[in-house]
């Protein structure tokens, strides 16, 4: 299988190149030269494999031969050693629970894969992996735990200061070794601009092996079409609506790979909160960033996704195309916090900001189809207590946090503070 640039779709590479490069020379994303589709037969088998199963099969079809088939099934053992169940809330409201992790976030489930998949390839060479990394909250948790300890790969993790949660910065600042967080003062788009600017620096380029763990690397979208496709191979003979918590829009990229590999979901929703440019570009055909806003799903405080670019190719820029899969809604902090309480109230389940808003996307298309014959799946992206403070509020009653996270909560904080010009963070790399 070759890779190729969202920017140029006659230069291609290997998967190994796309990974360890990250953004192609010409600042487009890489995507695979077609995306495979399963054969009838093994759709059928589906309910009968277990997710590490569907995992293997899936991956090998991305990756072909540039990694054994003995070395793929182990990375996966490593990387996919936690499930991704689906809870049932009533007959047609399900949730996608992806927070089983060891950070508890969906994140995980590409930041594993990757690190071991780097680790493979930096291992058939000599020179030092340095990771980039933006994160608006789980990504930079996720992508430290995947990486941490790992021989040969240097991870510098960019966040804002003050826009992520305790718990989250927390996570992402106190494991130390090989990881450094740089705290950034903006916004996660000053993170992710800067990040993009060190992939197109020349003196960088040369001087350093840079990579980056953003969903930007294709080595992170693939694992998140493992999940989806588990998480309908019990309802294949229903029709499946997915809504996806949206910010950054690689979550709904790897879902929209996983339809079009063939599994048969109908329709995904893209939940988006107050940042809603991607439910404007649906709705206006054209696109139009701006400044991210802080809201409670800072996850998806996101005012210039860069998968955009990658949906946008798989549907030959045609927004009437991509309204056929895919449809968009948007919610504020009040609708947030109001939907964590119906959740609680309705259903006994504790829902955390961002699935609140998924939930919500969900409700409003059903209500818009008035259908009651499809079945709606919510990926649930973080466990609630990430999000404790919020959470709290909306319920009115105290939550319990997992022994992880209270572990984390009680390390100390280390991070390096940095404004957001680039010329400072290019020299603060130059001398490590």
């Amino acid at each position: 299988m070759k890779y190729f640039s969202t920017r140029n779709k006659n230069k291609f590479c290997t998967f190994k190149e796309a990974v360890l490069n990250g953004l192609a020379d010409d600042g487009g994303l890489f995507l695979p030269e077609f995306i495979p589709t399963f054969q009838k037969s093994y759709l059928n088998s589906l309910p009968n494999l277990s997710l590490q199963e569907i995992s293997y099969h899936t991956a090998s079809l991305f990756i072909e031969e540039e990694i054994p088939s003995y070395k793929l099934k182990e990375i996966i053992e490593k990387s996919i050693y936690f499930d991704a169940p689906v809870v049932s809330l009533s007959e047609q409201y399900k949730i996608l629970e992806l927070f089983h992790g060891p950070t508890l976030a969906f994140k995980d489930f590409g930041a594993q894969f990757m690190a071991r998949v780097m680790e493979y390839f930096v291992h058939q060479g000599d020179k030092e992996l340095i990771i980039l990394v933006a994160t608006s909250g789980d990504t930079g948790s996720a992508v430290a735990n995947g990486f941490y300890n790992v021989d040969g790969i240097k991870v510098f993790i960019l966040y804002p200061s003050g826009k992520v949660s305790n718990i989250q910065e927390k996570q992402l600042t106190t494991l130390d070794k090989n990881i450094t967080a740089l705290e950034i003062e903006g916004t996660f788009d000053d993170c992710q601009r800067l990040v993009k600017q060190a992939f197109v620096d020349e003196d960088l380029k040369t001087k350093l092996n840079l990579s980056s763990a953003n969903s930007i690397n294709i080595a992170r979208l693939i694992p998140q079409s493992f999940y989806y496709i588990n998480a309908v191979k019990n309802f294949l003979n229903d029709k499946i609506v997915v809504s996806v918590p949206s910010g950054n829009l690689g979550n709904l990229t790897a879902g929209l790979f996983a339809k079009k590999m063939g599994v048969p979901i109908n329709k995904f929703i893209a939940a988006t909160n107050s940042n809603c440019v991607f439910t404007d570009y649906l709705s206006s055909g054209s696109f139009s960033p701006r400044n991210s806003i802080l809201t409670y799903s800072n996850a998806m405080d996101v005012g210039n996704p860069s998968n955009l670019e990658r949906i946008q190719y798989l549907y030959n820029f045609n927004v009437e195309q991509m309204k056929i899969d895919i449809s968009s809604f948007s919610y504020d902090d009040g609708n947030t916090l109001e939907a964590i309480k119906e959740v609680f109230e309705k259903f006994n389940y504790i829902i955390d900001p961002h699935g609140a808003v998924g939930y919500l996307g969900l409700k409003k298309y059903f209500k818009s189809i008035n259908s009651k014959d499809e079945i709606g799946i919510v990926a649930e992206t973080a466990h609630s207590a990430k999000f404790i403070d919020i959470v709290e509020k909306a319920i009115n009653q105290k939550i319990e946090i997992p022994k992880r996270l209270k572990d984390a909560l009680d390390k100390e904080k280390k991070s390096i503070k940095l404004d957001n010009e680039f010329s400072t963070l290019k020299n603060f790399l130059l001398s490590k």
